[in-house]
């Protein structure tokens, strides 16, 4: 019943195979673009250091990963960036 009434309103259960489904994606994409997972990696510790140099912040919460829509793919980094009086500004 749960599920016909997920269906319903338009909600996607969660599950194994859904999970599954999404890492498959993922592992598809790094092969169609030629970019390794360490190579992904690599390029959010240099994002984070050349960021660093200019405004504080949180190593532990920038994600970086690979998107496609259609056949265009992108590289999208996540900073989240502190309140605007914890920047750090230089001059």
């Amino acid at each position: 019943m749960t599920s016909l009434l997920d269906r319903l309103v338009g909600r996607k259960p969660s599950s194994s195979a859904q999970a599954a489904k999404e890492r498959l994606k993922i592992v598809l994409l790094h092969d169609r673009t030629d970019i390794s997972p360490s190579l992904l990696e690599d390029i959010k510790d240099d994002l984070i250091r050349i960021v660093s140099q200019r405004i504080d912040i949180e190593p532990s919460n920038v994600q970086v990963r690979l998107t496609q829509e259609g056949r265009e793919h992108r590289l999208v980094a996540d900073i989240p960036l502190p309140a605007p009086s914890r920047r750090r500004r230089l001059t």
